[in-house]
């Protein structure tokens, strides 16, 4: 039973991605609003009724791929703790991770794939509302795993708009026409001069194992 259930789910999931990416090759190519779902629908082989299965508004088509990264805050903080490492250093050093390995969500990644991506995204005032609730989702996880309460969600909504920001800042520079590779280093050092400010703003109670 739990290999089928396994099955089903790598299918759901593959159908999920094809869809997905089916449905942005056609907005890059024609525009977002100028693409209807029964469009995408006929050129995935699925009826509209499935599709909406999958992604309950047309943006989630295109915003799904930050999915996995709503409760990613709140992910990074439950290992930390699980090592000793506190918040705001568990953070840190994951966002630099992110930095060097050129992940897409830090902003740092000149490949032309990703910028074509963001390039849509950021153009589409839809796609930005529907990429605040996301964020606002993400906030919600951080919070309860800081502990809940009024503290924990300023001290989250402060951590994730600095990610935001460090991110958009990159992703600014490298529209304007930098390289990844050499944007790196003064990319960390935004980044480490960030999550200071934040430790000194927080205090010891997410700075400090």
């Amino acid at each position: 039973m739990g290999s089928e259930m396994g099955l089903r789910e790598r299918k759901r999931q593959q159908t999920y991605e094809a869809v997905s990416e089916t449905a942005i090759a056609l907005f890059l190519e024609r525009g977002f609003d100028k693409v209807s779902v029964a469009e995408v629908a006929a050129a995935a082989g699925i009826s509209k009724p499935t599709l909406f299965r999958y992604f309950p508004a047309k943006e989630d088509l295109v915003l799904h791929r930050f999915a996995d990264h709503e409760d990613e805050a709140a992910r990074v903080v439950a290992a930390g703790r699980a090592e000793g490492t506190a918040p705001l250093p568990a953070l840190h050093t994951h966002f630099r991770e992110g930095l060097e390995r050129r992940d897409p969500v830090t902003g740092l990644c000149d490949n032309p794939h990703v910028r074509a991506y963001y390039g849509l995204l950021y153009g589409t005032p839809s796609l930005v509302a529907r990429l605040y609730g996301y964020q606002e989702r993400s906030e919600q996880a951080l919070a309860a795993e800081l502990g809940g309460g009024l503290g924990a969600r300023i001290a989250a909504g402060q951590i994730i708009a600095v990610r935001r920001i460090l991110a958009e800042e990159n992703w600014r520079r490298i529209v304007a026409g930098e390289s990844e590779r050499a944007l790196y280093p003064e990319a960390v050092r935004a980044a480490d001069r960030a999550f200071a400010q934040l430790a000194e703003g927080l205090g010891a109670e997410y700075g400090e194992a």
